[in-house]
């Protein structure tokens, strides 16, 4: 961040009226000026946080706890400059996940003192890091449908659900508003970390508050309004939404929240948020929300709101143009031929809490919590592809690999830092004084990384072209 950013006149004054009392305005205007310190989560759908650490001990890597995230870490690396961290093998892996500090609120705040995690909504997806931090609390189990209106970042969203292992996840690519009429209570849990004029993220983003005014905000606000409005109906009586934003201001945030309140009345209950972590009351707001200015925590700019929903309230009435669904469910007989196909070839076994659905020659496994709703919503893509027929079998699929397997497969094959390195490029592997036949998960650090196959004493690259790199990889 550079220190003399433009920062507009509108804002510093729009923000003046509204801080507290007890935070420093010139604090505030200085910390925004001060590049953001990085972060990241580990994903638990693959390892522990004792594993992870033990894992990167030898790395120079000094990690200090996020104090409302126990999965979430600031980091400082003695080897940033020659390495990027998405570059590391543990990110590749899917081991951990690169995410903002302050954007782990709302995902935490959804999840405290929350069992209600059948069927989950994230309204506003993309890239992923709050999503894949529902599937780690979910742990793979339940529904969870990942909503994107962007079609540009529906594909960023996909490969990130995919590299960390999530598998319960369906994708859909609409307006969020369609939801409440669509889906009128079905979901137990929502989280809409709404689209926002993007204030906090100053500190990470130079570029921030480049289209910024007060009219925009005005105008995004609106949306907002028609979002939580939206997602309030898709909410089942009893559940919980979180309303979560990276900006500032009172129209995007206490403002929407109200006009929530406005319209439903006693069906809204904004539940307080002062013990979600040792100090959140140092951003508490009257209300209970979390106005989270950055230099509270040294963080990005965040509000958090968490609401309950009291009684059923009236959805709109649509006309649905959902389209022929193209799966087909497949039979006992199907089902348990791919099984066995699934353990006798790799060694891996079909989760419990899954249903085998075919397309053509393509196999695929949904979350069979989802089974109610496919006849309601159009969704873009539905849990992993797990195989493609062929005459002489199954095609087991790289997407497969990195959500089930773990690693300690008999298929497995474990590769050094070197031939890891080539795996990632793209480029086949030969094992010193190892062949075999058929199909293998190839590990390394004991982690999966892909599915290839032997061709003689040559493990045949069997990863997406799209996820192949080449430069600036990890050294170990």
């Amino acid at each position: 961040m550079h220190p003399n950013i433009h920062i507009p006149d509108a804002f510093i004054e729009q923000i003046r009226q509204i801080m507290p009392e007890h935070l420093s305005m010139d604090e505030f205007i200085a910390i925004c000026k001060t590049p953001l310190r990085r972060s990241i989560r580990v994903n638990t759908l693959k390892i522990s946080v004792e594993d992870f650490l033990n894992r990167v001990a030898d790395k120079g890597w000094t990690l200090t706890p996020v104090p409302w995230c126990d999965t979430g870490f600031w980091i400082e690396r003695e080897d940033e400059e020659s390495v990027s961290l998405g570059n590391t093998a543990e990110h590749m892996a899917g081991l951990f996940y690169i995410q903002e500090a302050s954007s782990m609120m709302p995902v935490v705040a959804l999840l405290k003192d929350n069992d209600k995690l059948d069927c989950v909504l994230d309204m506003a997806s993309a890239p992923g890091s709050k999503t894949t931090q529902i599937a780690c609390a979910m742990k793979n189990e339940g529904a969870l449908v990942a909503n994107e209106l962007a079609a540009s970042r529906i594909k960023v969203l996909h490969s990130n659900l995919q590299r960390c292992g999530v598998f319960n996840a369906a994708l859909t690519h609409f307006d969020g508003c369609v939801f409440g009429g669509w889906a009128p209570e079905s979901f137990d849990s929502i989280l809409l970390d709404a689209p926002c004029s993007g204030e906090g993220a100053i500190r990470k983003d130079d570029d921030a508050m480049a289209n910024w005014s007060l009219a925009s905000v005005e105008e995004i606000a609106a949306v907002q309004r028609d979002l939580i409005i939206s997602g309030f109906q898709a909410l089942k009586p009893g559940g919980v939404m979180v309303y979560s934003t990276c900006t500032l201001n009172l129209s995007e945030n206490q403002k929407v929240c109200q006009h929530l309140k406005d319209t439903f009345g006693d069906a809204v209950e904004f539940e307080s948020l002062s013990d979600l972590f040792d100090g959140a009351d140092k951003a508490l707001t009257k209300e209970g929300f979390l106005h989270v200015y950055p230099q509270i925590f040294d963080s990005e700019g965040f509000f958090v709101a968490r609401i309950r929903k009291l009684a059923s309230v009236e959805s709109p009435a649509v006309k649905k143009r959902k389209g022929k669904f193209p799966f087909s469910l497949a039979s006992s007989k199907d089902s348990q031929a791919i099984t066995q196909a699934f353990k006798q070839d790799i060694d891996l076994d079909i989760p419990a809490d899954s249903e085998i659905w075919l397309r053509d020659k393509e196999v695929w496994l949904f979350p069979a919590k989802l089974h109610k709703l496919l006849s309601e919503i159009r969704f873009q893509r539905i849990g992993i592809k797990l195989a493609e027929q062929h005459k002489k079998g199954y095609r087991w699929q790289h997407e497969a690999i990195m959500t089930l397997a773990t690693g300690q497969e008999k298929t497995a094959v474990a590769l050094d830092a070197a031939q890891a390195k080539e795996w990632f490029m793209g480029r086949d592997i030969r094992p010193e004084d190892l062949s075999g036949k058929g199909e293998v998960i190839v590990t390394y650090r004991d982690y999966p990384i892909g599915i290839g196959k032997w061709v003689g004493n040559r493990i045949k690259n069997g990863l997406p072209r799209e996820l192949v790199r080449d430069t600036n990889l990890f050294d170990i």
